[in-house]
């Protein structure tokens, strides 16, 4: 196809009404910060479900087919940090050996104020179990489910529905359009530092900043499953816990020991800024 084609194909992509997205702003609320106490960090999310698409992969004749549709209900209140963890916070976990040292370029993130970024999935952990040690509670990830869950009105999922029924699905260049014309649109909003706890916003449970600039990991692992032109599986699902999804304004998939996210992401255009965390209270006893 030569480049007069394209472009033309392209601006029809990146146009108004070309992203197929599920998009709500989050409310602006005031910011916690470092120092509060245990229980005004945390938000309480009521019983009820969500529905989002599937993170797992499902494949057909080795062709990418549109993510499935699904409910998840929680019986349960679920209790989540309002705010992400802070830089001074993961320093702390860092001085008393509990956590890894960040990257030299993050060596100085020490404020209270600001999300800590450049951190992995086993950072993350470590920092749970670190926490959890300290204040005598199980705290951990959430699921990609209890991510959305607590998002409530805030979630958001950028999705191009076009990825996944092009005009003609095996011609490789089509989709290409599709995600060159998303990566374009993601671009346009991609701020790479973090901003003060409150800058992005709350969601009416008050919890902050779910629709900024910072992906958070969640305990949910990779899935493919293999499927027939009808949808019904032909194999097992493969589970891949090497790799985890993070949770923003579109999820993506990053191998767990990474920490920059440009280096290690497997989404649909352009992978996310930053990636910070934000813990559940786990008080089922598991």
């Amino acid at each position: 196809m030569r480049l007069p084609t394209i472009l033309p194909a392209i601006s029809r992509l990146a146009a108004p009404g070309g992203l197929a997205a599920l998009a709500l702003c989050a409310y602006a609320g005031a910011p916690v910060y470092a120092g509060d106490s245990a229980d005004a960090l945390l938000a309480t999310i009521a019983p009820g479900e969500v529905q989002y698409y599937t993170t797992a992969e499902g494949l057909v004749d080795g062709m990418p087919v549109m993510p499935a549709r699904l409910t998840a209900r929680f019986e349960r209140p679920l209790r989540v940090m309002k705010r992400l963890v802070s830089q001074a916070e993961y320093a702390e976990c860092v001085r008393e050996d509990g956590c890894r040292p960040l990257h030299k370029n993050h060596r100085d993130d020490v404020s209270p104020d600001l999300p800590v970024v450049g951190v992995s999935w086993d950072d993350a952990t470590s920092y749970a179990r670190w926490y959890s040690k300290r204040t005598g509670q199980n705290y951990r990830l959430p699921t990609y489910a209890e991510w959305a869950h607590v998002a409530g009105e805030a979630f958001k999922e950028d999705l191009r529905l076009d990825l996944y029924s092009p005009d003609d699905p095996t011609n490789p260049a089509q989709r290409w359009l599709a995600e060159y014309a998303l990566e374009s649109q993601r671009k346009a909003a991609e701020d790479p530092f973090p901003r003060p706890f409150g800058t992005f916003g709350s969601n009416a449970a008050g919890v902050l900043d779910l629709g900024g600039n910072v992906w958070e990991w969640t305990d949910t692992c990779h899935v493919r499953q293999y499927l027939d032109k009808e949808g019904n599986a032909i194999l097992p699902p493969t589970e891949n816990c090497g790799i985890r999804v993070v949770a923003g304004s579109h999820h993506s998939l990053i191998t767990d020991f990474m920490r920059d996210p440009k280096a290690g992401a497997c989404s649909v255009g352009i992978p996310p800024s930053n990636l910070g965390i934000r813990l559940i209270l786990d008080e089922t006893g598991g």
